[in-house]
């Protein structure tokens, strides 16, 4: 199991549920403070964002994130410098596009990540039939490779993905690049397919846009990403006290949620 898994596991098991905040790298010169600040509010694990020129998952508003970012010169060794300041207490999974490793080098970049704290890659252009050079290099230095799991996912690729992945699984709430979303969308269904077969911690992403929205989703997933609508308020030049805000609300919200369905005992197994 890697540390990662091991790590997110034992938040589920003290009747937590995850909150995972997205950060681009790199988008504003003060980013790896919002970093801290996510996780001074409550952040469980963080998403940071590795800038890449054609994100095919990314909507409009991390497509400027990363536009910015790149526009900035930053690079995966930037990125991994600046990180190793960093002193936090929760885990980092990087997010990024496979061209972005596969020019550096795929050990050399599974090295760098384990070097700057990074415990997991989400790498959602790179599928699991042709995977195994990056995850033997992801292996030799503990670095999960997460795998996403889309609601048109049928069954055997839904139980292929849950094998594969590693850490957690990342349940997509809709067919839809990120962005805002007013409803948690197939988020219900993805996460029920993945128990099916796995008892891997399932975290759910793509429209996460409200703290209304993650207590929803507390009700049936093991934790919540909010990308976009973290990312969107950063653009717009938010302070490190309103990152702590903004995370603040959806940490209560969990909180909240986690409160009511504790008397019922482990919504899963761990």
């Amino acid at each position: 199991m890697t540390s990662l898994e091991a790590a997110l596991r034992a938040v589920r098991a003290s009747g937590r549920t995850a909150l995972v905040p997205y950060l681009m790298a790199g988008a504003t010169p003060d980013w790896t403070r919002h970093v801290e600040a996510a996780v001074h509010a409550g952040a469980d694990a963080v998403e940071i964002g590795l800038p890449f020129s054609d994100p095919v998952m990314d909507g409009v508003v991390i497509q400027e994130a990363a536009g910015r970012s790149l526009a900035a010169g930053t690079t995966l060794d930037s990125v991994c410098s600046e990180l190793a300041t960093l002193d936090v207490d929760v885990p980092l999974v990087a997010m990024t596009y496979y061209n972005v490793v596969h020019h550096y080098g795929l050990d050399r970049a599974a090295d760098a990540f384990a070097r700057a704290s990074l415990r997991g890659a989400i790498i959602p252009d790179l599928p699991p039939e042709e995977a195994s050079p990056w995850t033997q290099s992801c292996t030799v230095h503990d670095v999960a490779t997460v795998y996403l799991v889309a609601p048109s996912s049928p069954p055997e690729r839904v139980a292929l993905l849950a094998r594969a992945t590693q850490g957690f699984a990342y349940g997509a709430a809709r067919m839809a690049v990120t962005g805002h979303a007013s409803d948690l969308g197939d988020a219900r269904r993805v996460v029920a397919a993945l128990r099916a077969v796995s008892d891997i911690p399932v975290y759910v992403g793509i429209g996460i846009t409200t703290p209304a929205q993650a207590r929803d989703a507390a009700q049936f997933a093991d934790g919540v990403i909010v990308g976009s609508a973290l990312v969107s308020r950063l653009l717009d030049g938010a302070s490190t006290s309103h990152v702590e805000d903004f995370i603040g609300d959806f940490r209560r919200a969990l909180d909240e949620a986690d409160e009511r369905t504790a008397a019922e005992g482990p919504r899963h197994s761990t």
